[in-house]
């Protein structure tokens, strides 16, 4: 496909326009010229023929009985180059003569002869070509049974109509000449304070219209804003919408630096706020502890059993806050190479562990490069909130899926399940702070749910490691991607590659059958780093009585 065509400017469309406009006119006035001047000579010459061709007619009516005879074209006045002859009823040409330049007649050839042939009496007259004379302009005339042909040459007509026509071309070909070139000059002149509003529109276009910046846009100059002329008013709304476009930063810029304001005493109180919190929480958590403790031998009071499960609850919240706030404040961040392979593996054995009416699957790519640069604790946090996250919002039975994938230059981490989905209207928000899901969504964890925090700490922490957190929902398939940037060296070790303890390793079956459970819930403690290879699907924790 070719690309747009460019227009050409102004500056080069008008003279051109106008320069055409002119030769049009001008070639109309030059055919009319030379059709009316061609018109004005032939009807005189058609006069003058018609009246030689009577003269003709009664000089050879004096002496009817000789049909040849053409003395009178010896007569006087006689133009040079004039043709007569004498024709029978039938047409036939008894006899033709031409007068010389010096008045006497000269006979015509057969050749000649034949073009004077056939010519209607007392018609109009008519043009003939006659060999070696040239082009005529001749009349018949039949007066009392005696016919002559009579014809004018048509030369002067012509040499006058070349002569109209050549002059014409010169002075048209000068005429347009000074037109355009007068045109072009005047509609450049005309088209400066446009061109001037154009150069001050492209300077705005590449002024930076960021908000953090205070540069005086350009104006378009007074003399080219008057409201009599196009490019008057062309300048004019243009300095408004330069004057609109600058209050309307200014009022941006306000409002952003009200809202960063805003936002840092917000993350200020709430750092406060958690880090104030977490000592009486501690301590709630501790008293609580020890009366349960202190309650007996017998089971403890189911009272301070819920206290305790509140202030840990409540525990969680708090390190959340806090963390969304050191995160919001940038604050530096632990930085070592963290396997994602291994640590996707251990949250999903924490997952299983916490979730054992979910069937968990793992996969992980054996050749893929999933290292990362960064804070393992956050990122262990990041993908335990994404896999607690689908445990709590799909209902038992529901499939988990956790894939660990690279790219060119990125760890690429998708947890994905086959639960209801989220609503559209929802999914949006769904990062936010403090946003809840759908009540349609079924929960299965606390009877109160959660504070909303979970994802708003996996964003926070992917963006503050560099990366990105998505998701994509639809009814049947709810995926959350975690994209990390990958470290820069690769991995040296050969024994990451595969697990060798034979607890730990994942069946490769491509139809990936889930494993019957046979053992405890409680995970392997060996080796706890180790990557499984392949496709695995977890084995369903025994449920404690």
């Amino acid at each position: 496909m070719t690309g747009p065509r460019r227009g050409r400017s102004l500056r080069t469309r008008l003279p051109v326009l106008v320069t055409a406009v002119l030769v049009c006119v001008c070639a109309v006035l030059a055919v009319t010229t030379v059709f009316a001047q061609r018109a004005s000579l032939m009807g005189g010459l058609d006069d003058r023929v018609g009246d030689a061709v009577e003269r003709d007619a009664a000089g050879a009516a004096r002496h009817p009985e000789l049909p040849a005879d053409l003395g009178f074209l010896t007569e006087g006045g006689r133009p040079a180059g004039e043709l007569a002859a004498r024709v029978d009823a039938r047409g036939r040409v008894l006899s033709a003569a031409v007068v010389t330049e010096d008045t006497s007649p000269r006979p015509l050839t057969a050749d000649q002869t034949d073009a004077l042939a056939d010519v209607t009496p007392n018609g109009p007259p008519g043009t003939r070509t006659v060999p070696g004379l040239g082009t005529y302009r001749v009349a018949a005339l039949d007066a009392g049974g005696v016919r002559v042909v009579t014809g004018l040459p048509m030369d002067d007509v012509r040499d006058t109509l070349g002569t109209l026509a050549r002059t014409e071309a010169v002075l048209a070909a000068v005429a347009l000449t000074a037109a355009c070139c007068v045109s072009t000059a005047v509609i450049r002149r005309q088209l400066r304070p446009l061109g001037r509003v154009a150069a001050t529109a492209a300077d705005v276009s590449r002024a930076p219209l960021r908000p953090g910046r205070t540069t005086d846009l350009p104006r378009v100059p007074e003399r080219d804003t008057g409201p009599d002329s196009e490019a008057g008013q062309v300048g004019a709304a243009l300095n408004r919408l330069i004057d609109r476009a600058e209050a309307s930063l200014a009022d941006r810029r306000h409002g952003e630096e009200q809202v960063r304001r805003s936002e840092e005493r917000m993350r200020r109180f709430l750092a406060d706020a958690s880090h104030e919190l977490r000592t009486p929480l501690a301590a709630i958590a501790g008293y609580a502890e020890l009366m349960s403790r202190g309650s007996g031998r017998g089971a403890p009071d189911p009272a301070w059993r819920r206290v305790d499960a509140e202030s840990a609850r409540m525990r969680g919240l708090v390190e959340d806050l806090l963390l969304l706030a050191r995160l919001g404040e940038r604050a530096p961040l632990q930085a070592a190479e963290v396997d994602m392979a291994a640590l996707v593996t251990e949250a999903a054995w924490d997952a299983r562990a916490a979730g054992a009416g979910h069937v968990w699957r793992l996969e992980l790519d054996p050749d893929a490069r999933v290292l990362v640069l960064g804070d393992r604790a956050r990122l262990r946090q990041a993908v335990a909130n994404l896999l607690a996250n689908a445990r709590a919002h799909t209902p038992a039975g529901t499939t988990v899926t956790a894939t660990v994938g690279a790219t060119a230059a990125a760890c690429v981490v998708r947890v994905r399940d086959d639960g209801p989905g989220i609503p559209p209207e929802f999914l949006p928000a769904v990062f936010d702070p403090f946003t809840r899901a759908d009540p349609s969504r079924a929960r299965t964890g606390p009877p109160g749910g959660g504070a909303g925090l979970g994802l708003a700490v996996v964003a926070a922490i992917a963006t503050a490691h560099g990366g990105r957190a998505e998701a994509h929902s639809v009814p049947g398939r709810t995926e959350f991607t975690l994209e990390l940037p990958a470290a820069r060296r690769a991995p040296t070790d050969p024994a990451r590659r595969a697990p060798t303890d034979p607890a730990r390793r994942a069946p490769t079956d491509p139809a990936r059958r889930e494993v019957p459970a046979s053992g405890p819930a409680e995970r392997p403690a060996e080796r706890p780093a180790e990557r499984p290879a392949g496709r695995a699907v977890l084995p369903r924790a025994r449920e404690r009585s």
